[in-house]
């Protein structure tokens, strides 16, 4: 799976949301109150856990965030081989133990067999929800969320368009009157830059990075923009020099870890995004904004990477950065919420028929 975008701030252990209030009245009877308690599992990846974390706040799920660090050689094997392995966790993360969550969100192969234990010991009685393709079959859990470009499929799996993430117009409103104030005085059309970095598919070395940054100089040239430049963790501090350098002299706010993350701001405030080739994450993101997002293309890409972008691309959600800003309009990708929808239908179903 490909890696997702981390440049948010670090979520805390206790974080809830809001989504469909539907939900809450459905599971158990209060029209909003009480409710369902949840556990989001994961290994501490940003991207896993904000897809999880955006799922669970469609939801409008009571969540705690749950941070495991698995012993060796226990984290090598396919889940069916562990044994106990709610007893295999590191005292360095977060321990699993009752009283078990009505819901349960799990995403990366490390939190599977904590599933499928927590499922056991509940006596099947916590609703299981995995985000992407597990190492297992899917039947073991109640739900399968997979991206489309995933070849999973079952009765049990639903299939988003990309990935699930955070951002929501109450949200985006919010952040968005948080920083108007301090980009006030940059010249419109205000350009979202959201920069990525190396992984396991593609390179973002220094040659590259100055090629983005060659090419956002030329930008702001021809067309009188400023820009709003996030970086990743993996973007790597070599790199961030060098984009700190060649934005000097344009008009323009960087921001790379310190201080309050004006991620979810930048967004809502944005005329026009681009986007590194490199996150999924990201761009499913910045698509849901309905703005132009233009991906900037790096040396590298797998099946799924390439057929994911062409489907964005296909569908009239994103474009190639050639070095113009390009105007086009599409119906804003709404892909958590919807997807939030159908899993309260299957549960509501599954609570009717006991």
């Amino acid at each position: 799976m490909p890696e997702l975008h981390e440049n948010y701030v670090r979520p805390t252990n206790r974080l809830t949301g809001g989504g469909p209030a539907a939900y809450a009245s459905i599971m158990d009877g209060t029209s909003g109150h009480n409710r369902q308690s949840c556990w989001i599992v994961t290994d501490g990846s940003a991207g896993m856990e904000n897809q999880c974390i955006g799922l669970a706040e469609a939801l409008d799920l009571d969540f705690t965030v749950k941070r495991i660090v698995t012993t060796r050689p226990w984290r090598w094997l396919p889940p069916q081989l562990w044994l106990n392995p709610l007893h295999r966790l590191d005292a360095s993360g977060d321990l699993l133990t009752p009283p078990w969550p009505d819901v349960l969100i799990t995403c990366g192969r490390q939190a599977i067999p904590m599933s499928l234990a927590i499922k056991k010991a509940n006596g099947e009685k916590t609703v299981t929800i995995h985000i992407q393709t597990p190492n297992c079959k899917a039947s073991e859990f109640d739900i399968v969320i997979v991206p489309e470009h995933d070849r999973l499929r079952g009765p049990n799996v639903l299939v988003s368009l990309g990935s699930l993430g955070r951002v929501t117009p109450e949200r985006l409103q919010v952040e968005g009157e948080k920083f108007a104030d301090a980009v006030a005085d940059l010249p419109r059309p205000l350009v979202a830059v959201l920069v990525g970095g190396s992984n396991r598919c593609y390179d973002m070395n220094a040659d590259v990075i100055r090629d983005l940054a060659a090419r956002l100089k030329s930008l702001h040239e021809e067309a009188g923009c400023s820009f709003l430049v996030t970086t990743s963790r993996r973007t790597g501090a070599e790199n961030e020099a060098i984009l700190e350098a060649y934005l000097a002299g344009l008009p323009h706010q960087l921001w790379t870890g310190d201080g309050a993350n004006p991620y979810f701001g930048y967004l809502a405030l944005a005329d026009a995004l681009i986007v590194t080739a490199d996150s999924v994450n990201m761009v499913c993101e910045a698509c849901t904004l309905g703005k132009p997002v233009h991906i900037f293309e790096l040396p590298g890409g797998n099946r799924k990477f390439n057929y994911f972008h062409k489907s964005m691309q296909d569908k009239g959600y994103t474009r190639p950065f050639r070095g113009k800003l390009e105007t086009w309009s599409y119906p804003p990708l709404q892909e958590t919420r919807r997807i939030a929808a159908e899993v309260a239908d299957i549960i509501a179903a599954r609570t009717r028929g006991g």
